[in-house]
């Protein structure tokens, strides 16, 4: 679930390009910027969160998705049908997730159609079926990555998420070594991990990963379900995330930005309100638009437009669910939050 910032445009011009067999290379990120620039003005979205499939092979406890369950998903044809008209309507940037889209068998192709229509594509994965060959086609395609990581604890990993998968973690993280692009490793706090998160951070530092740490929630719209073995007292753990911000192991930039709004929603305070269905929207993998995965669909992309879509989001339920949660779910918030702290942005260290 991550953001890339450009640090200049000049590197992105500078940058060797490698030899490749693809060739639908997609326009520079400030293309992109420029071309969603209207989108961004008028407080349309520039952002999708694409569920690639419904199918994960993890259990974890705090999702609440209606994973599993052998509804429909959108052929790589279909995809490409509903993302050419997204991208016509100023949609710039794509988070692809799942469940698990690795589970897609034809994911690789449904990548290479995206990066050829213009999406600076981050790939959201529980990284537990990356292989060498996976990695290369990623490569090739400079898909951001953003693993999914709670634990370094076997045990701990398997009450999380629900299957003892560490150790093939482990080695996909090792895999990624020398990839060429950004890679985010990415922690939620619960009453589980509370106590080794900042260990984590280290250790994805250690490896060249970008850490972000998020918070674990619970009712949240139609997200999240309780569980017991997770949950914890906001005291603890806002203090995980004052503990990272007093011994300075976040890299500068959003990051440290978006822990610090965590230690403000954990301590009782109104974050922003959520910009969900306002620069991001969510789409299921049969293709049905929501603002968000935690609200209802408005319409399919198969049948209606996205401008007909947004013309049905309920504005009202958005800005009560954002009321009553102060959820600060990185996906909702991501593009308005990096608008409202653009310093911030450009210290981010992420680079091309």
């Amino acid at each position: 679930m991550l953001i890339q910032i450009e640090r200049t445009r000049q590197k992105l011009h500078d940058r060797a390009i490698e030899p490749t067999t693809f060739e639908g290379r997609r326009p520079g990120l400030h293309q992109a910027l420029w071309g969603g620039l209207t989108n961004l003005i008028f407080q349309r979205p520039v952002l999708a969160i694409f569920q690639a499939c419904l199918r994960c092979n993890s259990s974890c406890g705090y999702c609440n998705l209606p994973l599993n369950v052998g509804r429909y998903e959108l052929t790589r044809d279909e995809i490409r049908q509903a993302f050419t008209g997204l991208y016509k309507e100023g949609v710039r940037f794509v988070f692809l997730q799942g469940g698990e889209p690795l589970l897609r068998k034809d994911l690789v192709l449904i990548l290479q159609d995206l990066v050829q229509l213009g999406f600076h594509i981050t790939l959201i994965t529980n990284g537990t079926r990356l292989t060498a060959s996976l990695v290369q086609a990623f490569n090739t395609l400079s898909v951001t990555l953003s693993i999914s990581l709670d634990t370094l604890d076997p045990i701990k990993y398997e009450r999380i998420r629900g299957g003892d998968q560490l150790d093939h973690v482990l080695a996909g993280l090792e895999l990624l070594r020398d990839y060429h692009h950004p890679k985010f490793l990415t922690c939620i706090v619960s009453e589980v991990n509370r106590q080794e998160v900042t260990q984590l951070v280290r250790f994805a530092q250690e490896r060249g990963f970008l850490p972000v740490v998020g918070a674990y929630h619970w009712d949240v719209g139609l997200y999240g379900k309780q569980e017991p073995l997770l949950m914890y007292e906001r005291e603890r753990a806002r203090a995980v995330f004052e503990g990272l911000l007093k011994e300075n192991v976040l890299p500068p930039g959003y990051l440290r930005q978006y822990a610090k709004d965590n230690v403000s929603w954990l301590g009782g305070k109104t974050l922003r309100p959520c910009d969900a269905g306002r620069y991001s929207i969510a789409i299921d993998a049969s293709g049905n638009v929501s603002p968000c995965l935690s609200l209802p669909e408005a319409g399919n992309l198969l049948e209606s437009s996205l401008s007909e879509i947004l013309a049905r989001f309920d504005r009202q339920s958005i800005q009560r669910c954002s009321d009553r949660s102060s959820c600060n779910r990185l996906d909702g918030r991501v593009i308005g939050s990096i608008l409202r702290h653009p310093i911030a942005a450009w210290q981010t260290p992420v680079q091309w």
